[in-house]
């Protein structure tokens, strides 16, 4: 059974960086798409970047972009999300999602196509 953990949430100051991390286990990321999403109280879950199960990358959310980036470890089974620049628009819960790919270049910023999540990790910009 895949399991996602995310970590390295926090209370910044906005102009701060924070990096996300999330675990992955029962698997390694060769098998699997992972994304990252987010959901600020009130408002709708949002795709923010994605990697494919071949490697590659996708950004989706135009607020981030220039601002957020997506990387793995060599061991593929840690996908960070390094968040530059914070906006006080960015305090939400963050979250990694994974999708069984046999597509090298599937991926997607639809949260119901992926059937696994972590638990979130909250991250708070404020001044």
């Amino acid at each position: 059974q895949l399991q996602l953990v995310e970590s390295g949430g926090g209370l910044v100051q906005p102009g701060n960086s924070l990096r996300l991390s999330c675990a992955v286990s029962g698997s390694t990321l060769d098998f699997y798409a992972i994304a990252w999403f987010r959901q600020a109280p009130g408002k709708e879950r949002e795709g923010l970047a994605c990697f494919t199960s071949g490697g590659g990358t996708r950004s989706y959310l135009d607020s981030v972009k220039g601002r957020f980036s997506i990387s793995r470890d060599n061991a593929r089974t840690t996908v960070y999300l390094q968040m530059t620049n914070l906006k006080l628009e960015d305090t939400a819960v963050y979250y990694c999602a994974a999708r069984p790919s046999d597509r090298s270049t599937w991926c997607s910023n639809t949260g119901t196509f992926f059937g696994y999540w972590g638990q979130g990790t909250q991250v708070t910009v404020s001044s």
